[in-house]
């Protein structure tokens, strides 16, 4: 889908979701997994990497 490595860089890199509520968030992995970051909207400190869409 995208055609250049700038607009890839964009909207996946560090991009997470929030497991409960589906809200995106940007932030370092290594403060994901140490669950350092919790969400805007619903406070859960439980993410995932966001997936590329086909």
């Amino acid at each position: 889908m995208v055609k250049f490595p700038e607009a890839s860089k964009r909207l996946f890199d560090r991009v997470f979701v929030c497991k409960k509520c589906k809200t995106k968030i940007r932030s370092v992995p290594q403060k994901i997994i140490a669950r350092k970051v919790k969400c805007r909207s619903c406070g859960y400190k439980i993410f995932r990497p966001i997936k590329k869409s086909k």
